[in-house]
């Protein structure tokens, strides 16, 4: 195969693989059935793999198909981040052909960056903290495209479907459209929830900007610099068979180096590249017109096979040290503010997740708030304190947890939130409803409003109606029904909250009890 033929198969493998991302994100649905299990990515994903290890103290079984991108890198080198990774793709579509691409090259010093992120998100690791996977790029795209993405695309085609629904012609075709798209590419979701809501998402999409914009300083910044899924591969690389070769055919033309994607051809090396930088994108081996370039699978043992050379930019002992001094002390410094100690009655969890176990094992994946039906579950800000930071949370004045479903454990790849059968879900504590009768429209207002109790689920309703007889407006005696909430019946689901017809702040509101804990609500 000629070498403009290599580099155009690994086009055609990296766009394949982000549709796949791509067509399992849209799969990640509640009751969607998929060929593939839709965390697939998550569960190929070793940084992810081997942080929840490490907090959980156990392995996840889901992640152990993360073996096999680690053989992949010891064998091939870094072909997740050239030729799989679908955020890795996006920023190669997002070239920029800038004057800031234009100026002299970035000290080298900054890939020294990713390697201390990926110390200090392995080394919090080790203290039961996985904020910082927030990180990783599978969860960055994720969490964009269930946040930003999807719920502008849905609110695009729903509103021009309303403007359009009006013309008799369009009326069928569009019809027709809406149920091939419901369920499939947009959510599957009707009525009030037409238009999902999203806290965070304004961050999410500023962030992903800032992604992107950064290969205005140069190609793939954010691979070069930031990764740490990347730097975990390219310490594994150190050590890969498979290494670019410069021949004897190379005439020092430098145009490889002007064609790397990632900037790791020296030319004071002979041209040759770092094993731990290179993705095996291919592009020196197309752009070579002398045929100077390969790249050899070194035999079982051989000397090319044992640890590349120690660049200036790879990490030291110091760099550890530091990262070290900087997970312990942060740690320390959240774990011992007054803030660690304040409570979170708000901070409401999915069905059977226990807040030590949740916080220990969610690696911040988004794939629970994407299958939500209702929106309920959003990334939490401050609801869980600052080692709560994008885990999910129940936010009820934005959605419920739908009685008759199971999903975000169904989806959930680290088995931060227990996989139930939907009996055992409907008999799972996560809240308890709390009536604020300073606001309730019966007990502050003495009219009848009955929405609470008409919504919840809970075959023997949680919530009950007190007749009284009080005095109206009139000085007349009339009946009210006033709802109360039954302690052993309620479940938390937060449907009362979220149907409150009272405008802001529900009169009836879910949290979790002091006197509770998610060992027993689990």
């Amino acid at each position: 195969m000629t070498s403009q033929r290599w580099v155009r198969l690994r086009q055609i493998v990296q766009y394949l693989f982000l549709a796949l991302f791509l067509y399992l994100f849209i799969l990640t649905v509640k009751d969607r059935w998929s060929p593939l299990p839709v965390d697939l990515f998550y569960r190929l994903d070793p940084l992810a793999a081997i942080s929840a290890s490490l907090a959980g103290r156990t392995i996840p079984t889901k992640l152990l198909w993360a073996l096999i991108t680690l053989v992949a890198t010891l064998i091939l080198g870094r072909v997740w981040c050239g030729w799989v990774c679908p955020l890795g793709t996006l920023l190669d579509l997002f070239h920029f052909r800038s004057l800031l691409n234009s100026l002299r090259p970035l000290y080298s010093g900054w890939r020294q960056v990713k390697y201390f992120l990926l110390f200090v998100v392995l080394i919090s690791a080790l203290f039961a903290n996985l904020t910082l996977l927030i990180l990783d790029p599978i969860t960055i795209l994720t969490r964009t495209l269930a946040t930003v993405v999807m719920p502008a695309l849905n609110y695009a085609f729903t509103t021009v479907e309303f403007g359009l629904y009006g013309f008799r012609p369009l009326q069928t075709p569009l019809a027709w459209l809406d149920t091939a798209l419901r369920g499939t590419v947009l959510p599957a979701t009707s009525g009030e929830f037409l238009y999902p809501l999203y806290q965070l998402n304004v961050l999410f999409a500023l962030l992903f900007i800032g992604i992107l914009s950064l290969n205005l300083f140069t190609d793939r910044f954010w691979c070069r610099h930031l990764c740490p899924l990347g730097a975990l591969l390219g310490l594994l690389s150190k050590v890969s068979w498979l290494r670019r070769v410069v021949g004897p055919g190379c005439n020092q033309c430098r145009r490889c180096g002007g064609d790397c994607t990632m900037g790791t051809i020296e030319p004071e090396r002979g041209f040759a590249s770092d094993p731990s930088e290179c993705i095996v994108c291919l592009a020196c081996l197309g752009t070579c017109p002398q045929e100077g370039v390969t790249f050899e699978v070194a035999r079982w043992l051989s000397t090319a096979a044992v640890l590349a050379e120690w660049r200036s930019y790879d990490p030291s002992r110091r760099q550890l040290l530091a990262s070290l001094a900087t997970s312990v002390g942060s740690l320390a410094l959240v774990r011992t503010s007054p803030i660690a100690r304040r409570e979170h009655p708000y901070a409401v969890r999915p069905p059977g997740a226990r807040e030590n176990d949740l916080l220990a094992k969610c690696i911040r994946c988004g794939k629970c708030i994407k299958v939500c039906p209702t929106a309920g579950l959003q990334p939490s800000l401050s609801e869980a304190g600052l080692e709560g930071l994008w885990t999910p949370v129940l936010v009820s004045r934005l959605g419920y947890c739908d009685y008759s479903c199971n999903a975000c454990g169904q989806v959930c790849p680290s088995e931060a939130i227990p996989d139930l059968t939907l009996e055992e879900k409907r008999q799972t504590v996560i809240g308890l409803a709390y009536i604020d009768q300073n606001r309730c429209i019966p007990w502050a207002d003495n009219v009848d409003c009955i929405v609470c109790e008409e919504m919840c689920p809970v075959p023997d309703k949680a919530i009950k109606l007190d007749e009284v007889e009080v005095l109206d407006t009139q000085g007349e005696l009339v009946a009210v029904k006033r709802p109360r909430v039954v302690r052993d019946l309620c479940i938390g689901c937060g449907i009362c909250e979220y149907a409150c017809p009272l405008n802001g702040e529900a009169a009836i509101r879910v949290y979790v009890p002091n006197e509770f804990d998610y060992e027993e609500l689990a």
